[in-house]
């Protein structure tokens, strides 16, 4: 499932300034799915690809990094992780229904939006912020590096396809970071 909407190819740079290129395009991505008059199939594969690769980058690279430089505690890691598990079942949802100008469209990409705003907030404000205060220049450098290599090569090998995503909310549940659906709400 490839998409023709660019999501960028960075090769380098602070991997704080990486992570927030990659939530602007999320926000704008997001934007994007919620008009009508937009490509909105196009958009939402997109918008997988992109949640993917850069959750896998996240998950692989920046969280152990910084808290092995002692930036978050492993609590912050696993919620971060716990959302990004939240993110990729509300992204599943969307990329399952077979319409996208329809009511039920409009809520799960509703759902989707709300969480991923709430997860792109507070990992800029619990994860990011320490990671300026406390990770030096090189190392976040060094850590943009593999960030962005993982990325790049997660959106090239496809890894938006829903059955890649079905396969990612499958581990998440089997891992526990997805709450029962009678626990939610």
């Amino acid at each position: 499932m490839s998409t023709s909407i660019d999501l960028g190819r960075p090769v380098s740079g602070d991997v704080i300034d990486l992570i927030l290129d990659d939530h602007r395009r999320f926000e704008t991505l997001l934007r994007d799915l919620r008009d009508s008059t937009s490509d909105r199939d196009g958009v939402r594969r997109a918008l997988a690809a992109l949640h993917v690769a850069h959750a896998e980058a996240e998950e692989k690279h920046v969280y152990p990094t910084l808290r092995s430089e002692h930036a978050i505690t492993a609590h912050e890691a696993e919620h971060g992780e716990e959302e990004h598990a939240e993110g990729h079942e509300a992204m599943l949802k969307v990329l399952e229904l077979d319409a996208t100008d329809t009511p039920e469209f409009d809520d799960a990409v509703e759902e989707l939006a709300t969480a991923l705003n709430h997860h792109l907030t507070e990992e800029e404000l619990t994860i990011l912020n320490p990671a300026r205060d406390e990770v030096s220049a090189q190392v976040r450098a060094t850590l943009g590096d593999a960030f962005v290599a993982e990325r790049n090569a997660q959106l090239a090998a496809g890894c938006g396809d829903v059955e890649n995503l079905r396969r990612i909310v499958r581990a998440a549940e089997r891992d526990g970071l997805l709450d029962d659906e009678e626990d939610r709400g």
